[in-house]
Order: structure tokens, then C-alpha cells, then sequence
């Protein structure tokens, strides 16, 4: 099994010095640098780059600069998604949005994960659990969402919070770690 194979399986894989996937990574970077380095009102430029990148969109959808990403292609935005400035998603595994998501400035979306032994750590190994975002969810900033979580539709996550498990849908939650607090 390739270390890419790994990573999208969730095991843990050689991260850090496979060759093949820092190609990937590289590539991308500068696919977001050259994003970055657009001026703001260049509309079009920026979702060419956007589609190039992504494994898909929908027709419409706003990321504002600066945005970073480690692959690309495992990431997933659905129709009416809107990032603010400042949006980071770390795509070893899927990171899926669904339709009518809003995201504020200075979010992560986290798929890695490291081993808590630090000489399997110390080689460069990781795993990748995917993330999925419903439908009609709406993200305060400065929020991280860690790998493996879901949170279903028509949710609100409060600004400052770290998301380490799933949150269902039709719900409030905030905090660090997040919990529901009120049920819509």
C-alpha cells in the first residue's frame, strides 16, 4: 500500500518524507500562493484557481484571502459557501462541505493527527480522519475543527471553539472543547 493509499485509509503514513506527497504538497502551495497574490476584486481568477485546486465545488462559492491548504483535491465545497480571511484546511483526508455553509476569518480544519509515542511521531508519521460539515451550518471565527468529526446540518458553532467530536444537527454548540448548548 502507497503512503497515499495511507493517508486516505486513515492509517498512519510517512508524512513528512515521502516524496510523492510532498510533490502534492508543493503544488498546491503554490497554487495557494499564486491565489493569494490575486487582487481581491479578480473574481474570476480566483475561482479558476479554486476549481484547479479543489476535488469539487459547487457554481457559487467565496474564499477570501489568504487561504491554505495542504492537497487540495480532498476538499469538497457544496453550492453558497462563503470562507472569511484567513482559512486553513489541512486536506490529508476528505474535508467535505455541504450547501449554504459560512465560515468566519480564522478557522482550521484539521484531518491529521499524530501518535502520542514520540519516536513514531519523531518519524514523520500521521494519520488523516476525514471531516464533514452539513448543510446550512454557520462557523464563528477563530474555530478548529479536529479530525474525524462531523457536524450534521443546521448548526451554529460559536466563535473560539475547538470541535473535537461530532455535533449534531439542528444545535448550538461552543467551547473548548465544543458542546451543544441549545437545540434550533
Amino acid at each position: 500500500m502507497s503512503e497515499k493509499e495511507k493517508m486516505l485509509a486513515g492509517e498512519l503514513y510517512d508524512a513528512n518524507y515521502n516524496e510523492s506527497l510532498m510533490k502534492e504538497r508543493y503544488w498546491v502551495k503554490d497554487k495557494c500562493y499564486d491565489y493569494n497574490q490575486l487582487k481581491p476584486s479578480n473574481y474570476k481568477g480566483k475561482e479558476n484557481i479554486i476549481k484547479e485546486i479543489f476535488g469539487k465545488t459547487g457554481n457559487s462559492f467565496i474564499i477570501e484571502q489568504p487561504f491554505m491548504c495542504d492537497y487540495g483535491y480532498n476538499i469538497e465545497v457544496g453550492e453558497n459557501f462563503y470562507a472569511n480571511h484567513n482559512l486553513i484546511i489541512l486536506d490529508a483526508n476528505k474535508v467535505k462541505f455541504g450547501d449554504n455553509v459560512f465560515i468566519a476569518p480564522n478557522c482550521g480544519f484539521y484531518t491529521a493527527g499524530h501518535p502520542l509515542d514520540s519516536k513514531m511521531r519523531n518519524k514523520g508519521l500521521e494519520y488523516a480522519k476525514p471531516i464533514t460539515v452539513g448543510n446550512n451550518v454557520w462557523i464563528g471565527g477563530n474555530v478548529i475543527v479536529l479530525p474525524g468529526v462531523t457536524i450534521g446540518d443546521n448548526v451554529v458553532i460559536g466563535a473560539g471553539s475547538v470541535v473535537n467530536k461530532d455535533i449534531p444537527s439542528n444545535t448550538v454548540a461552543v467551547g473548548n472543547p465544543c458542546k451543544v448548548i441549545k437545540k434550533l
